[in-house]
C-alpha cells in the first residue's frame, strides 16, 4: 500500500495522439491534513474513496489505500467536500514498460498538465517521452490536494 510515483510537467499535446484510454474524473478532499489527505473520486461512472499518507522527505513514495465505492455514495460525498472541485481528463500512455498517467486539468486549474508514473522502487529507471517536461516530484503546490486550494490560476 505504498505508492511510489514521479510528477512532471507537460510541455506539449503531443500525449493525446500517443493515448490508449481517457476518462473524465471529478474529485473532492474531505480532509487536507498535511499529514494526511482523504479524497473522494467520481472516475467515469465508479466512485472511489482514498486515503494517502505524508510524503517521503524525497517526495517519491507515501502511504495510498483506496477503496471503490458506489456512484450514488461517491456524489453524496462529494456535496461535502472542501472548497474547490477538481477537474480533468486523465488520459493513459503507455511508454516502454511503464503506463504514464497524464491529467489535463479544468475550471481553476486550467492550463495545467500535469504527467504521473508509477514505479516499483525509487531506483526503477523508465524511458522519458518527448512531452515529459520538468520533474515536479515532491513540489506539494503540485499535488491535486493543494490545487484545490490554491488552483493553478492564481499563481504568479
Amino acid at each position: 500500500m505504498v505508492e511510489i510515483e514521479r510528477k512532471f510537467l507537460v510541455n506539449s499535446n503531443a500525449f493525446k495522439k500517443e493515448a490508449f484510454k481517457s476518462t473524465r474524473i471529478i474529485q473532492g478532499f474531505l480532509n487536507t491534513d498535511k499529514e494526511r489527505t482523504v479524497r473522494v473520486r467520481l472516475k467515469g461512472d465508479k466512485g472511489f474513496i482514498t486515503v494517502k499518507g505524508k510524503s517521503n522527505n524525497s517526495g517519491l513514495s507515501r502511504f495510498e489505500w483506496e477503496k471503490e465505492i458506489s456512484k450514488t455514495d461517491a456524489e453524496s460525498l462529494l456535496k461535502l467536500c472542501e472548497k474547490e472541485i477538481i477537474d480533468k481528463i486523465r488520459y493513459e500512455v503507455k511508454v516502454g514498460n511503464h503506463i504514464f498517467e497524464v491529467d489535463e486539468f479544468f475550471g481553476d486549474n486550467e492550463g495545467l498538465i500535469i504527467a504521473e508514473v508509477e514505479l516499483n522502487s525509487e531506483d526503477e529507471t523508465f524511458k522519458k517521452p518527448d512531452w515529459l517536461g520538468q520533474e515536479v516530484t515532491g513540489q506539494i503546490k503540485y499535488y491535486n490536494s493543494q490545487l484545490s486550494k490554491l488552483p493553478f490560476n492564481t499563481w504568479k
